[in-house]
């Protein structure tokens, strides 16, 4: 597969994670026991490393799966 259509493949399914995101986030993804957030006066800082784990995990089996 080119560099070029990996690009394109990439870019859609941002964009379908992008209209999906109100969806996505009424399933608790990215807010689960694991991620951080720091609140403050007037500072908020969120570090998702639970979902990003499963995220990663997620489409490493996907992946995995179309490769094989």
């Amino acid at each position: 597969m080119s560099v070029s259509k990996l690009l394109i493949i990439f870019g859609l399914v941002l964009v379908a994670l992008g209209l999906l995101w109100p969806v996505i986030g009424k399933l608790g993804l990215g807010r689960l026991p694991g991620d951080i957030v720091v609140e403050r006066e007037n500072f908020r800082l969120y570090f998702p490393i639970t979902t990003s784990l499963l995220v990663s995990a997620v489409l490493s089996l996907i992946l995995w799966l179309i490769n094989r």
